[in-house]
């Protein structure tokens, strides 16, 4: 370990806060009062030549040296002054809150958001000098957040629209072609699932590679441009149930706010990380959009099944 005993004049309280900043910012801990300790390394030197400099010219005294620790018992309580535990559970907290947040942002203040996240995992990762699980949290957690990211804005997720819902008849919804962006995720895989079992049970769907590639024939959804898509705070498979008036089934309104915790944040559900999981397994069962949908079907089945008990019993 490399230590830096400091001496500050006391009338230099702005000097006092330069100086424990930079400390900070370079990872040494305090072992007591003007005792900073930090692990030998590369940058460990410079960074103490720099702080004794400042210290010296602000008419302090400064002095690095060299610290050898003699029992297991110390080097285990030096060690623990290192723990950056806290500071990645604190940034693992903001990640979750902007991926929840991630469709109230837009595309550019979510980069933004993303963009100051990375580089303070990226500065604590700097002086983490023995890391751990905590540090693995983190970094999943960014993998997360830019996946979901990517998903909601890079991928073409629809930005939400005023337009006004009109309720529909299911009569003239029937035999159809339905589209969607390919790979499809919870929002539109809940959606074909509902417009199968009852809007259009004879429905069809096509996985597009843009919108624009859409058959003339066919009826959007969940995409910029769609005929049913986000709207006035609801997710498409909401918007659909709103639309053909199967928004006052308790079942399939509990699904609802499921779906749409997971696709566009708000209100936690309860069973929304379990069906989350569940149409993961699908996706690393299916071969194609196809076979992914037919997995999701049998999942949403039971979900409106077991939904419909409880409403039922209760």
């Amino acid at each position: 370990m490399d230590a830096l005993i400091l001496s500050l004049p006391s009338h230099h309280s702005t000097v006092r806060m330069r100086i424990w900043r930079a400390l900070k910012d370079s990872g040494w801990a305090v072992l007591r009062d003007g005792v900073y300790i930090r692990p030998t390394g590369e940058h460990a030197g410079a960074a103490a030549h720099e702080i004794e400099s400042a210290v010296r010219a602000a008419g302090g005294s400064a002095m690095s040296v060299a610290l050898k620790f003699r029992t297991d018992e110390q080097i285990a309580q030096a060690r623990s002054l290192f723990d950056r535990t806290a500071d990645y559970a604190a940034l693992v907290r903001d990640i979750k809150t902007v991926t929840n947040g991630l469709p109230r942002l837009g595309a550019r203040k979510a980069r933004t958001a993303i963009a100051r996240l990375a580089r303070a995992v990226e500065k604590v990762g700097a002086i983490d000098f023995f890391p751990g699980t905590a540090k693995e949290q983190a970094l999943r957690a960014m993998g997360e957040l830019k996946e979901a990211f990517h998903a909601a804005y890079a991928s073409g997720e629809p930005r939400p629209t005023r337009k006004r819902l009109r309720r529909l008849a299911r009569e003239r919804y029937q035999k159809r072609i339905w589209a969607t962006r390919q790979r499809p995720w919870v929002d539109r895989l809940a959606s074909a699932w509902l417009i199968k079992r009852f809007i259009d049970r004879d429905a069809r769907f096509v996985w597009l590679p843009s919108p624009r590639s859409r058959p003339k024939n066919a009826l959007g959804f969940d995409y910029d441009g769609a005929q049913f898509t986000h709207s006035d705070g609801l997710v498409t498979f909401e918007v659909l149930a709103a639309s053909f008036g199967l928004d006052t089934d308790p079942a399939l309104k509990t699904l609802g706010a499921a779906v749409h915790f997971l696709d566009a944040g708000g209100i936690p559900v309860p069973e929304a990380h379990g069906l989350e999981t569940m149409l993961k397994g699908a996706r690393e069962r299916a071969k194609d959009d196809d076979a992914l949908l037919a997995e999701a079907m049998r999942i949403f089945d039971l979900l409106y099944r077991g939904y419909g008990a409880t409403a039922r019993h209760n």
